[in-house]
């Protein structure tokens, strides 16, 4: 599964960018650690120990990540994979869109209310060239007017403190307005559909 969700990553190094991955653990992820040595001749790695003064949870994990980034930034999760149509270069295509909108997602449609609260919504609005969110919030409990979630988000370095409310409960969403580049599937395997 770690593969699957580092083939972007991967992508983006193929493409001439130099990548740094900053990986966020605790004491229970140390064989994750272990298993990413595979990856010490395709890109940088660093890796952070989660300060829990910044909480336990993924906004936490994100707060603690920042430092150590430069450049425009990607969010990707470990347990999320992006495949299907349109997948292949799809992290690639969302970082060059950061120059032009700020923020990007690379997003899944979806209908499904259920799975629209265990994800990161999206309000998406179609547009002639490419999709843009119109509203953005994390786990909603009540999903009506989302109709898509994000697996993976750019941002710019500029804007990139604010990358921890993408994910924080009640926080006012950063999305609204990115360009959101759509793939054919998004599989979360922390949920209970997928």
């Amino acid at each position: 599964m770690l593969d699957r969700s580092l083939e972007a990553v991967v992508e983006l190094a193929k493409s001439g960018l130099t990548v740094r991955l900053v990986v966020v653990f605790g004491t229970h992820k140390l064989d994750t650690v272990s298993y990413l040595a595979r990856y010490a001749d395709t890109f940088q790695m660093v890796f952070v120990y989660q300060d829990q003064s910044f909480e336990p949870d993924l906004d936490g994990a994100i707060r603690t990540a920042l430092p150590m980034t430069r450049g425009p930034v990607a969010l990707v999760l470990p347990d999320i994979v992006v495949s299907g149509a349109g997948s292949a270069g799809s992290l690639l295509a969302a970082l060059q869109q950061v120059e032009v909108a700020g923020w990007s997602v690379v997003a899944a449609e979806e209908r499904d209310p259920g799975m629209l609260r265990q994800m990161g919504a999206l309000a998406l609005v179609a547009g002639d060239d490419v999709a843009t969110v119109r509203a953005a919030t994390d786990k909603p409990a009540d999903p009506s007017g989302f109709n898509a979630f994000w697996g993976m988000v750019a941002v710019t370095e500029e804007e990139a403190h604010r990358l921890p409310e993408v994910v924080r409960k009640g926080a006012d969403s950063p999305l609204s307005g990115a360009v959101a580049l759509v793939v054919e599937r998004i599989v979360n395997y922390n949920t209970t559909m997928g």
